[in-house]
This record gives structure tokens, C-alpha cells and sequence, in this order.
């Protein structure tokens, strides 16, 4: 039937038009018509547009007033048979669910799962990298059948998949050829044709999509590893408090010793003495421990330090032997042509 309809079709398509205009005022009539609820003389002025030359926007239209009015007007087989035609001219046109009654929807619900169509046909734009991505090709099957996706373009026509299913489907198309490469840029048709056994088959009208080729970007080397610093291989220590600690200790020691040890008799410069060589003895320890210490070599820090440069080497290797294989790679980016 899908065949037979179409044909008939496009010769009402091609055929001359020397009543367009008068096809075009039935139509508009019928519109009105149904639009005032004169469900009847929506039908007659229908009709009439339809024995005149129409193009396929002017037959939907047509097609689209008859289902509705004959619905409105209980006339379920001959509503069905309208959406019936209605569909295989524009499968995915449905009735506006606030503008139409239940029944309506209903009565296009049914003539839908009577035929074989395939609807919603559409195709994301993506980019990815050839042999490791795919773009997703969706469409919906009215009825159980044999759905074949193709892609026709210059010098090639590909099948992307075959198999039998029904509803909503998604097909992921890499964008290779036979041979696993990619295809060469341009423009291509895809095109689903279902096939219910030897009864119906149903062809989409093709979707144009483009392809275009890009270089894949390459990584940066890096000049550091992510959470790793190197540490200051030259530290310098912290203040050493030994030099006055001891100086204490000893002068301490002496001074007690000496006084432990006085003799009166002796008088008073040799105690000056021994308080000037304590005071001179601290105030050495003390700037000994107040000197800057010098900077010196920190093994850990060295090892450490080692260790990151070896691993910021190997990574860089790695990302280098990464880019040589990026560089030999293809970016597809497939895009819907509006």
C-alpha cells in the first residue's frame, strides 16, 4: 500500500494545475468550515480540493480536515482511513492534543498502528575520535518490522544496521566505511527503510548530515606533576642553642668551683676577674647561638626532589608517545544539514 500511495502521489503532484487556484480556495473553504464546526461542509469542500491537483503540503492539509471532521462526526472508518493516508504523507504530523478531542487522537492512534511508517527520523551532532565515538541515529516504528538504516553519498551507500524492531529506536553510526575509515568529508543522505515481511515497506525521506575531518588536539607536556613540589634542596637548620647551653654549664661549673674555693684573704680583684671571664664566656656562647646558621644540603629533600623530576620525566614520555598516536588520528564531527 506504501508504494501504491505514494505513486499516486506524486502524479497528482506532477500532474498540471490549471485549477490550483481552485483547489486552493476548496481547501481554505474546508478549513474555515471546519473551524465554524460545519463538520459536513468541511468534508464536501475537502473532497473537492482533493479531485484537483494538490502538492504534498496542500494534500496533508487536505488529509488532516477530513480525519478531523469525519471524526468530530463519528465516522470512525472512513476518520482511520484519512489519518491513514495523513500519516504516510507526513508520519510525524500528529493532532494538537488541546485543539482536537480524545477521540480524534484516538481514532489517529489507531490508523498509526495499522500501517507501517517510520517517524521522527533525527540525527545529534557529536564530535569524537574515529574508531573510539558514534553518533546516535534515532526514529520510531509504528509496527514491528525489519528497520535498515543506510547512508548514501558520493561513491558510497552503507547499511548501519539492520534489524527487527519496533518503537523507539536508536542506532549508533560511526561514520566508518566498509574498511573501518572513516568516511571522507561531505555530505550524506541517511535513509531508514522498514519492511514488514512481503506486505509494506516504507522508506524515510533522507536526512541530510555532514562530516567534516579535524586534527585531534595533542596534551601539553607538563612542567610539574599535579600535588607535587619540589622541595629546597639547600635548607638551612634551625638555631643551635648547644653553644650557650654548654658555655652556661660550664661557667656555671668554674664560677662555683671558685667561690667555693675563695680565700678572703685574697681581696676582691679576682672575683672581679672571675665575673668578667663568666660575663665574657656567656656573651660567647650566647652569640654563637645568635649566629645565622649557613645552609647545607638536605638529603631528604635531594632524594625527594629526584624522585619527582624522574616521574615528571616518564609521564612527559608518555605524553609524548600519546601524541604520536593523536597526530595519526582523525576528529569526525557529524552535523544535521538544516
Amino acid at each position: 500500500m506504501g508504494r501504491a500511495f505514494a505513486l499516486s502521489v506524486l502524479l497528482l503532484t506532477v500532474a498540471g494545475a490549471p485549477a490550483a487556484g481552485q483547489a486552493d480556495s476548496s481547501l481554505a473553504g474546508a478549513r474555515a468550515a471546519y473551524d465554524s464546526l460545519d463538520y459536513a461542509g468541511a468534508i464536501r469542500l475537502a473532497r473537492q480540493a482533493l479531485a484537483q491537483p494538490l502538492g504534498p503540503e496542500e494534500l496533508i492539509s487536505a488529509y488532516e480536515v477530513l480525519g478531523y471532521s469525519y471524526g468530530a462526526m463519528d465516522s470512525t472508518r472512513r476518520a482511520v482511513d484519512a489519518f491513514r493516508r495523513l500519516i504516510f504523507l507526513a508520519p510525524d504530523r500528529e493532532p494538537d492534543v488541546e485543539r482536537v478531542s480524545p477521540r480524534i487522537t484516538s481514532l489517529y492512534a489507531s490508523a498509526l498502528g495499522q500501517i507501517l511508517v517510520v517517524r521522527r527520523l533525527r540525527i545529534d551532532s557529536a564530535s569524537f575520535v574515529a574508531g573510539a565515538g558514534s553518533v546516535p541515529i534515532r526514529f520510531e516504528l509504528s509496527r514491528t518490522a525489519v528497520a535498515r538504516t543506510r547512508v548514501v553519498g558520493p561513491g558510497t551507500d552503507l547499511v548501519v544496521d539492520s534489524q527487527t524492531v519496533a518503537g523507539a529506536v536508536q542506532v549508533a553510526w560511526t561514520a566508518r566505511d566498509a574498511g573501518g575509515r572513516p568516511l571522507p568529508a561531505g555530505e550524506y543522505d541517511l535513509v531508514v527503510t522498514a519492511r514488514e515481511g512481503e506486505r509494506e515497506e516504507y522508506s524515510t525521506r533522507p536526512v541530510r548530515v555532514r562530516v567534516d575531518h579535524a586534527a585531534v588536539d595533542t596534551l601539553p607536556l607538563l612542567d610539574s606533576l599535579p600535588g607535587y613540589r619540589e622541595q629546597p634542596e639547600m635548607v638551612t637548620p634551625p638555631r643551635d642553642w648547644r653553644p650557650l647551653a654548654l658555655t652556661v654549664v660550664i661557667t656555671g661549673l668554674a664560677s662555683g668551683a671558685f667561690f667555693a674555693l675563695d680565700n678572703k684573704s685574697l681581696g676582691s680583684g679576682p672575683r672581679t676577674a672571675m665575673i668578667s671571664v663568666a660575663g665574657a664566656s656567656l656573651a660567647t656562647g650566647l652569640g654563637l647561638s645568635l649566629r645565622r646558621p649557613e645552609p647545607r644540603p638536605s638529603p631528604t629533600n635531594v632524594l625527594y626532589n629526584s624522585l619527582v623530576r624522574e616521574l615528571l620525566a616518564r609521564r612527559n614520555a608518555e605524553i609524548a608517545r600519546e601524541n604520536a598516536d593523536r597526530r595519526r588520528e582523525t576528529l569526525l564531527t557529524v552535523r544535521p544539514v538544516r
